[in-house]
């Protein structure tokens, strides 16, 4: 990374699944985000090709698993204007190079910066991103982020990359193909990472809409403070264990808030102890890259467990709330907005409920946690 770059927007582009072509094929990708700054803006992209985090059992993909081999046969960026259409607005595109080349030939693993490009984003409009892929097969694949969408998203067949219109594009369903990280050129006081799963990531929220906690949290911030979500859906925390990807990511953050524990609990069975060791794995490894490194914890959110899965979220939530200040600068206590009066702590409250009885928070929930953390935040 570089300290002059800054994520552009609060959405999250971190990749927790594979798509892995039958056959030879090129796909356009073209997707709007929400900026945390308009105008005259100096852009550039950079991707890690590779899964971030584990998706669901990990039969499909796990944590770590490196992307293949394919080439960006063209990329654009800009003025997606006010409505996320497909379209983009004329005369606003401006060619993505990759060391001066307006293609690029993607490694195995590889991790990259694009060159420069200005583009110019009006106050609110999109920035609508876009590339053409190339993939030779099964053995070609993309990493990418599934899950119910938090930003409009098309594809097309063939390399229409510069193309205006919205002409044979389609929506993409539940596929978010973007680079790791937008970034514009932006001097900050510090760059703060948001660590966790779906729930940081914003999943069940508004498409387009920005209500999760993460995002409403980045709008109260000045823009002198670098925010990059890398919420993941399905994530957990023995995902960082190992010394991968995502970690590298992570280790970006002068400050970084963690907010993991609710799938290695729901899905990954993990013990108490075991949850702790992971996250104390984690907060070692960051400390060992950067001994300055701001370190914050939040408690494990209210995610409706019962039976010994609530013992473990009530024991870990002990833990952070007691010893972990020990090995951290702040706690942040999610758990207590979000839970309904004891003894019902470990329960969402109704009204941060997604809709079919869905424990994710809602954008209800994403205003409340965001108003009580930038309260909580400026007064430390």
């Amino acid at each position: 990374m570089t300290d002059t770059y800054a994520s552009v927007t609060a959405l999250s582009s971190a990749a927790n699944f594979m798509f892995r072509p039958t056959g030879e094929t090129i796909i356009t990708f073209r997707t709007y985000v929400k900026p945390r700054e308009y105008g005259a803006l100096r852009l550039k992209v950079w991707h890690s090709n590779a899964v971030d985090s584990t998706w669901s059992d990990g039969t499909e993909s796990k944590a770590g698993d490196e992307g293949g081999a394919w080439r960006i046969e063209s990329c654009t960026i800009g003025d997606g204007g006010r409505q996320p259409d497909g379209s983009a607005q004329e005369g606003s595109l401006r060619i993505v190079t990759f060391e001066g080349a307006a293609f690029k030939q993607v490694l195995a693993g590889e991790r990259f910066w694009s060159d420069p490009v200005d583009a110019y984003i009006p106050e609110g409009h999109f920035l609508v991103f876009t590339w053409a892929i190339a993939v030779s097969g099964p053995e070609s694949g993309i990493p990418y982020n599934t899950e119910t969408l938090l930003a409009a998203a098309y594809e097309a067949a063939g390399n229409i990359a510069a193309q205006e219109t919205a002409e044979g594009f389609l929506p993409a369903g539940n596929r978010q193909v973007l680079p790791s990280m937008i970034a514009y050129e932006r001097e900050t006081d510090k760059r703060l990472v948001f660590l966790g799963d779906s729930i940081t990531q914003g999943v069940r929220t508004e498409i387009d809409g920005y209500s999760f906690w993460s995002a409403r949290i980045a709008e109260g911030l000045a823009p002198s403070i670098g925010v990059w979500n890398i919420g993941s859906g399905w994530a957990r925390a023995y995902d960082l264990a190992p010394d991968g990807p995502w970690m590298a990511k992570a280790k970006q953050g002068d400050e970084v808030a963690i907010c993991l524990g609710v799938n290695d609990i729901g899905t990954g069975n993990r013990s108490a102890g075991q949850l702790i060791g992971d996250l104390t794995s984690i907060i070692e490894q960051l400390e060992a890259t950067n001994e300055d490194v701001s370190i914050i914890l939040f408690t494990l959110p209210a995610f409706n467990f019962e039976g010994a899965h609530e013992e473990v979220w009530r024991t870990v939530n002990e833990w952070i709330r007691k010893q972990a200040p020990e090995r951290v600068a702040r706690v942040f206590d999610i758990a207590k907005i979000l839970g309904q009066a004891p003894p019902y702590e470990n329960k969402l409250k109704d009204e941060y409920m997604s809709p079919g009885n869905d424990p994710h928070p809602n954008g209800v929930a994403g205003a409340d946690v965001a108003e009580a953390f930038l309260l909580w935040y400026n007064q430390q």
